[in-house]
């Protein structure tokens, strides 16, 4: 007998188990109809029916490329307004004080040059700092003093405007200092498109990746949809609430540092204008895209839309205040909306 016989059944050939079949990819028209949904990029089709109205309402002065680019350069400061307060309410934190921050700064930066002597790029700098200084008080008086961020920061822009009375008297400050490379920041124009515009692109895209590619942003998402979830989970919501104000005021300063540019002076009334349609933008964003998620993209797009309509309504001749009620509506669409968003994702 053959001891060292191997059975039968051994000898043969391993079967490989079937690999599980991949999950199939939607196709593409089937992509492109969910990505184009109604209730994703609702207001792109809003956008592009207010365009057709005012394109009949004034086909003489609405419908053109001068428009186009009209649009895009008186928006890109409210555009860098709505991005800064994107970053906090994510984390589900108001900065109120933003506006207030790009007056401080444009005044700073102004006085500094005008009345100071000091060269551009260490002026800048120092405006800078005043705005990322901003932002830590408020971190301070919201995180650490467990203020809400309504009542904090709305306290803080009330003491940045009563800093800036005392500054400037409620006087501009003009001076020709400001009128050499201090302007070209704000002034300079490509192809009739400012380059306010493009730093708008270029933070639009930053906070993008931060959100959607990082750690940090999927973070951010979680604190401000259920901080007792993220905190249990481990995530550190105090220091991200912290940092997310402190990024705030220093992109409010630099924002306001481009509107001083802009408009070559130092106003102290500078930024008190863009509070609402900030607002009113970062909002309506969040109901575009990301389902009830504050996001770069989704505001860039009620940007546009909130400023063709006010653009619009300027070339028809319509009443002085129909921009503002066009915004106010926007604004309270914007607030139903995301909460809705919001409850819906919750469940």
């Amino acid at each position: 007998m053959n001891l060292t016989a191997v059975p039968e059944a051994a000898t043969e050939p391993a079967v490989s188990q079937p690999a599980l079949p991949a999950r199939a990819r939607p196709p593409l028209a089937q992509r492109l109809a969910h990505g184009l949904a109604f209730d994703r990029v609702g207001a792109v089709y809003v956008w592009l029916g207010i365009i057709v109205l005012f394109s009949l309402w004034a086909p003489e002065t609405f419908p053109n490329l001068a428009t186009a680019k009209q649009i895009l350069n008186s928006n890109a400061i409210t555009a860098l307004g709505a991005l800064a307060i994107t970053i906090p309410l994510t984390a589900r934190v108001f900065d109120l004080s933003f506006a207030g921050v790009m007056t401080l700064t444009g005044v700073a930066v102004a006085h500094l040059i005008a009345k100071d002597g000091v060269p551009v790029v260490p002026a800048i700098a120092i405006a800078l700092g005043i705005g990322l200084g901003v932002g830590v008080i408020n971190a301070v008086v919201v995180v650490v003093m467990r203020i809400d961020s309504f009542i904090g920061t709305l306290a803080t822009g009330s003491l940045i405007a009563a800093l800036i009375t005392m500054v400037t008297n409620e006087v501009p400050i003009t001076d020709a200092k400001l009128a050499g490379a201090f302007a070209k920041i704000g002034q300079t124009s490509v192809d009739g498109v400012t380059l306010g515009v493009v730093y708008c692109a270029v933070v639009a895209v930053a906070i993008w990746y931060l959100l959607e590619h990082t750690a940090t942003g999927r973070r951010l998402y979680a604190t401000g949809f259920n901080p007792e979830a993220a905190r249990l989970a481990g995530v550190r919501i105090d220091r991200l609430r912290f940092a997310s104000l402190v990024a705030s005021g220093g992109l409010a300063g630099a924002t306001g540092i481009v509107l001083a540019s802009t408009l070559g002076s130092g106003s102290p009334s500078a930024g008190t204008p863009y509070l609402l349609p900030a607002f009113a933008a970062a909002f309506l964003g969040a109901t575009q895209l990301k389902h009830g998620r504050f996001n770069a993209g989704g505001t860039i797009i009620a940007v546009l839309l909130l400023g063709t309509g006010v653009t619009g309504l300027g070339l028809a001749n319509a009443p002085q205040w129909a921009g503002d009620m066009f915004v106010g509506v926007v604004l309270i669409a914007a607030l139903a909306l995301t909460g809705l968003q919001r409850r819906n994702s919750a469940r």
